[in-house]
């Protein structure tokens, strides 16, 4: 609980407290909140504050009030926030002068009224830096715009820093410099710094895979074509419901991977899937947006020529012919080639390997069809020519070479070995649904 806010009011207060939280609700959401019991009560009775984390402290008729001043002198407050009514009085609690000694005493701020409390959040909300690494050129709405809606949304509450992302230059790189400048810093505790992507997948991945490893929570907001990451952790696709998911503060743990030497967030793919993606070129999904990929999708399935596959799982080979290869950590249903088992799970230590091998172009796209169909039922495909498998490791050379595509970019290579990175990410996401 070491920098908690801290929430106390009068009986007669209370209603003018949850009023404020409900307009500080996105504030307050990524904070621990310190309460005593029966503001907890209140607190669980309305819809917009139930699932704020809080840890309650004795009532006040049972010294709670006393119980909190010494959770302060103790050093486990950030803020205190105190709506007390001024026409008590003296020695019913919550006593103000008691109050008023353990914040001194802790130099710790203690709000009274909305105005301050609303001056005392902003401040401590400053407490938490952000780095935005943003994308200029991805997607097809105006970036200054959204750049600005961002800002609007997240500077209230955070101390942002926006990176633009540079043409020529690499988001991996780029955010790798950031990441050892803030290690060498030592700043503060986990969840007082976090690192937000804003571009499409490439973007994002790139980003994730500088990122994963060191404890420093991901923020995502999405303005690319397909937005698969996003989709698959349920991340709001609109620029608002993205920020405010970052602002709310609950993360999820998911796994990363390693294609060789390449950070690897969402697939690889080899066959289909590579072919697939060089023809969706930059200016076809400006045009069409995702059903550049469908177009792209169709001229691939008429040109693609199998291909002789070594998969080496454990030490146990595995030889055979086929015509796409997926490797998933992450993906969405929209990513149908990764769809062997109808559901790719981020957070199971394993990554997803599916093998197509139709026989003719009508069976590829039979096959095709029944992936989406798993992937629509979440249930694992049923057709000899599907073969799925889990594994942590695995190492994948073709006869002849096969194009590569590791989350969106091409990349030369073969033999590619994949290893998983088992829960090396922490992610601002929704809570799931109840």
């Amino acid at each position: 609980m070491a920098h908690a806010l801290v929430l106390l009011a009068s009986a007669s207060r209370v209603e003018a407290l949850l009023d404020w939280l409900d307009r500080q609700a996105l504030a307050v959401a990524g904070l621990p909140l310190l309460v005593t019991a029966d503001l907890a009560r209140r607190l669980q009775e309305n819809a917009r504050t139930a699932a704020l984390p809080v840890t309650a402290v004795a009532a006040l008729a049972e010294g709670g009030d006393i119980q909190i001043a010494a959770r302060v002198l103790d050093g486990q407050a950030a803020l205190v926030v105190a709506f007390l009514d001024p026409q008590a009085l003296p020695g019913p609690p919550p006593d103000l002068r008691l109050l008023l000694r353990a914040c001194e005493q802790a130099a710790v701020p203690l709000a009274l009224t909305a105005a301050s409390a609303d001056l005392a959040l902003r401040g401590l909300a400053h407490g938490r830096s952000a780095y935005l690494l943003f994308n200029p050129v991805a997607g097809q709405g105006d970036a200054n715009s959204d750049l600005a809606l961002i800002r609007s949304i997240l500077e209230p509450q955070l101390q942002l820093t926006v990176l633009v992302t540079r043409p020529e230059g690499d988001p991996a790189q780029q955010t790798r410099e950031l990441v050892a400048l803030l290690q060498a810093r030592a700043l503060g505790e986990a969840g007082t710094v976090m690192i937000i992507a804003c571009g499409g997948d490439g973007t994002v991945s790139a980003v994730a895979g500088a990122v994963a490893g060191t404890g420093i929570p991901f923020g995502v907001i999405p303005r690319g074509t397909a937005n698969a990451f996003a989709a698959a952790l349920a991340i709001p696709s609109d620029l608002v419901g993205a920020c405010e998911t970052i602002l709310a503060g609950h993360t999820v743990v998911v796994d990363a991977a390693r294609c060789n030497d390449v950070p690897m967030t969402l697939l690889a793919g080899l066959g289909f899937e590579a072919g697939m993606v060089d023809r969706a070129t930059r200016e076809l999904k400006s045009m069409l947006g995702l059903l550049a990929y469908m177009l792209a999708g169709a001229q691939q399935l008429v040109a693609q020529q199998p291909f002789q596959a070594r998969i080496e799982i454990d030490g146990a080979v595995t030889e055979l012919q086929a015509a796409a290869i997926t490797v998933a950590n992450v993906a969405p249903a929209s990513s149908v080639l990764a769809q062997g088992f109808g559901r790719v799970i981020p957070d199971d230590g394993l990554l997803e390997v599916t093998i197509a091998s139709p026989a003719s172009r009508l069976a590829g796209l039979n096959a095709l069809a029944s992936l989406l169909a798993s992937a629509v039922v979440q249930s694992p495909t049923n057709r000899p020519d599907l073969l799925c498998l889990r594994a942590r490791h695995l190492t994948i050379s073709t006869d002849p070479p096969q194009e590569l595509v590791i989350d969106g970019e091409m990349v030369a290579a073969n033999p590619v070995t994949f290893t998983c990175l088992p829960g090396a990410l922490t992610v601002f996401a929704p809570l799931p649904p109840l």
